[in-house]
């Protein structure tokens, strides 16, 4: 390995492998393209060679596919990136690889890719390969300096000027526009500036009072717990000022300014009531309630549902909760714990919300706070759960770190985060001892993969920790088990052996409803169905239904945390965009 690997040769061994690599597509031979990849080797592919996101495993499947996609995709002009992060030797997932970003063209537009080098029979062989479209041709993102060759040097006295036409643009009383964006968060926000940029007529939708609300309105003590640098939005990113965990409100008040800054339109205090498919025309026909009682009936040719995977509280119909002469809240909307002090309090959930929630309120001054597990939960502290994000620590441009973080394809992914989850587990053995020596039961997720398969898989079902752990080692949090209470009663929790647990509050971080669900609701059953499952892997490792094509044309949906916000935004938009220009079928 070493021969392959070290100081210059990695740059050599990349060059070559990519020529090797280029001159095998030419030709057309599978078996040759084959000859070029390791035994354990995968292909991700960003609509690259096609309009979709998949991942494939096995040499021979790789090189059937490209093979059957070439004549359509016609790649040429394969090379090293120009100006990007040279060859390099590292680790990933506990194998030395040479990595070397690259570029090419194909029919469509400018791509990009990443491979990574292994020794295999005394020579480089592909072990992974990601491949993705950059722009469409013709149609580039004006951001990337373009713009700024077409300056208009007048000065429009005497007419409208740009506050006018602002809004003029967002009042859409001429028109309506080619996609309709629900929500107005970090989804909604990127999707918007990436489409707004690209020359697609957007309108952002949200029935909150004010950009923002949908972080503000949430628990007063909520911070995000993955860290400031990873989480930048598209052309714009946070001062170097800000925190290091940014807190619900700053968020909130950056996501306005945001939208103020990109120039996007949208429309708070505004609800999608329902919406129907009118397959002749190819476009939707949906109904928008305001705030102050009108309705908007517009036809637009795509729905972007960016409303969260955390959108639709669950509020479950638990035996005997109505009986419950206390409070009951979802914790998305409890406050503060401050608004409980002196209380007895119950948190039924032992994620992070709940976990975070029973911590405000022991701090507050809650007389008693006990929290409810209902099933195994994993626990790592905040700074272990950055491990995930140690790629952002590398010293390479941030446009870079972005492309890599996408490039590994599912099992190499997977197989990163059990070895990220072991590691964590042995930072974290003294904290998890003493949870489990309190009976709090632990989990790993899905065979040791892992806190972030697990939200990508589920939503949720771990913490991290930011203190709430040693307040319960210490008994400071009390801790129950959901299996030992038989109902719920008019003053608390019943258990099976006949005791009652008393409380003035109740505190439901019971999660949320999926997205598809909210597309349920407002679209009804049959284009519910038609869509399929949304979020969660498929066989190929790549989410269901998101940043892709659905089973219900003119459907998307966008979600996920800042950081793929950002980077799927694009991937999204480009797909958007081909479609508006006739691209794709």
């Amino acid at each position: 390995m070493d021969g392959i690997l070290t100081g210059s040769s990695a740059e050599t061994a990349a060059r070559d492998w990519l020529a090797d690599f280029a001159g095998a597509l030419d030709s057309g031979d599978a078996g040759r393209i084959a000859g070029l990849f390791a035994a354990e080797c995968h292909w991700r592919d960003l609509l690259a060679f096609e309009w979709d996101l998949h991942t494939l495993s096995g040499a021979a499947a790789i090189a059937a596919r490209l093979v059957a996609r070439r004549g359509a995709t016609a790649p040429r002009g394969i090379a090293l990136a120009a100006g990007r992060t040279p060859p390099r030797r590292v680790t990933r997932a506990g194998i030395e690889a040479i990595e070397a970003i690259f570029t090419f063209e194909t029919a469509t537009g400018p791509c990009n890719g990443v491979v990574r080098l292994v020794n295999e029979g005394g020579a480089p062989r592909a072990w992974t390969l990601m491949t993705a479209l950059d722009e469409i041709r013709g149609h580039e993102d004006p951001a990337n300096g373009a713009r700024w060759q077409d300056v208009d040097w007048k000065r429009n006295f005497g007419g409208e000027n740009w506050l006018d036409r602002r809004k003029k643009d967002a009042a859409f009383a001429d028109r309506d526009p080619a996609v309709l964006v629900v929500g107005a968060a970090q989804a909604g926000l990127t999707i918007a500036a990436r489409l707004g940029l690209l020359g697609v007529d957007t309108l952002v939708v949200d029935r909150v009072a004010r950009i923002g609300d949908s972080w503000r309105h949430r628990y007063h003590a909520l911070t995000l717990h993955n860290e400031t640098r990873v989480n930048h939005l598209p052309y714009m990113p946070f001062p170097k000022s800000f925190p290091v965990f940014i807190p619900k409100d700053m968020l909130a008040n950056w996501f306005e300014l945001y939208a103020e800054a990109m120039e996007l339109n949208v429309w708070t205090g505004t609800e999608l009531t329902g919406g129907a498919w009118d397959e002749a025309a190819g476009c939707w026909e949906v109904t928008l309630k305001r705030a102050d009682g009108t309705e908007r009936r517009m036809r637009p040719r795509h729905i972007v549902m960016a409303n969260g995977v955390s959108s639709i509280p669950i509020m479950p119909d638990l035996p005997g909760l109505k009986e419950f002469r206390g409070a009951v809240r979802h914790s998305g909307g409890y406050g503060s714990g401050l608004d409980w002090a002196g209380k007895r309090a119950l948190v039924l959930g032992t994620g992070t919300s709940g976990h975070d929630v029973a911590q405000d309120l022991a701090v507050s001054g809650a007389a008693e706070v006990t929290l409810i597990q209902r099933r195994p939960t994993l626990v790592v502290s905040l700074k272990e759960a950055q491990a995930p994000y140690a790629l952002y620590d590398e010293p390479v441009p941030f446009e870079d770190k972005d492309l890599l973080a996408v490039s590994f394809p599912f099992p190499v992914y997977r197989q990163a985060h059990q070895r990220m989850t072991k590691m964590n587990e042995h930072a974290d053995r003294a904290m998890l001892e003493g949870l489990k020596a309190r009976g709090f039961r632990l989990s790993s997720g899905e065979d040791g993969t892992g806190w972030q398969i697990m939200y990508q898989s589920r939503g949720g079902g771990y913490y991290f920790d930011a203190g709430c752990s040693q307040m319960i080692v210490e008994g400071r949090v009390g801790l129950m088990q959901f299996d030992d209470i038989d109902r719920f009663g008019p003053e608390g929790a019943i258990m099976k052996d006949g005791s009652v647990k008393p409380a003035d509050l109740i505190v439901l971080a019971t999660g949320y409803e999926g997205q598809l669900a909210a597309a349920r609701r407002i679209l009804g059953d049959a284009v519910a169905d038609r869509v399929g499952r949304v979020w969660g892997f498929d066989a190929e490792g790549e989410l269901h239904g998101m940043w892709r094509p659905t089973g219900q044309p003119g459907l998307w949906f966008h979600a996920g945390g800042l950081a793929q916000c950002r980077i799927f935004s694009k991937v999204l938009a480009l797909q958007i965009k081909a479609r508006e220009l006739g691209l794709v079928g």
